[in-house]
């Protein structure tokens, strides 16, 4: 069993998708739009709203929709994490993410990360960005 996350865009799916494509790297694997649906199953004027998609970043897979296509875009109570393996690369998603959103917490270095930061980007998605701790290693 998996347990997976799906977002709701609200209409904007696609320059989502687009988005994570150019900021993190990440694969589309699947679109479907709701003109794909059986005849008679499409609301007028939705017709290139996706229905269903499916993305990659990373080993993990997302999986977003334009849902209804109305009201505010709202992801509370939730976040999504980064694990870039170097201080470089943590710093590039990071700023990518910000670009057209809000950071929380700037990079900064704590007990548990050489590398932390916490962003909600463009879409009100939260992000934590963080560089693994390595473990020290014993002298012999």
């Amino acid at each position: 069993m998996q347990v997976q996350s799906y977002l709701m865009f609200n209409g904007r799916c696609q320059e989502a998708l687009d988005f994570y494509q150019k900021a993190i790297g990440a694969k589309v694997e699947m679109v479907m739009r709701f003109k794909d649906a059986p005849e008679g199953q499409c609301a007028p004027g939705t017709e290139n709203n996706i229905m269903h998609s499916s993305f990659k970043v990373g080993d993990t897979v997302l999986m977003a929709s334009d849902g209804m296509n109305s009201g505010p875009l709202e992801f509370k109570g939730i976040s999504l994490t980064l694990n870039p393996k170097t201080e470089a690369e943590c710093e590039r998603l990071f700023n990518a993410l910000a670009d057209g959103g809000q950071v929380f917490q700037p990079l900064i270095k704590t007990f548990f990360s050489p590398k932390f930061g916490v962003v909600t980007d463009k879409f009100g998605v939260n992000w934590m960005v963080l560089v693994d701790q390595q473990p020290a290693t014993k002298a012999a």
